[in-house]
């Protein structure tokens, strides 16, 4: 969803932004010193939607 995926990206420390709405997934690039998942959970949220879960990974 386009919507979800500008908002997301338009946060600092995030690329790679990709919305799987029929998975009910976002998946993004961060970059934890600039912003977390939680971040990310709230500007979903505040757009509408539900967060059911925030998940993340280190990239090595």
């Amino acid at each position: 969803m386009t919507k979800i995926r500008k908002a997301v990206e338009n946060q600092d420390g995030v690329s790679d932004v990709k919305v799987l709405f029929n998975a009910g997934k976002v998946k993004a690039n961060i970059d934890q010193a600039k912003v977390t998942g939680n971040d990310l959970s709230s500007v979903i949220t505040d757009l509408g939607y539900e967060v059911k879960k925030v998940k993340t990974k280190e990239l090595a």
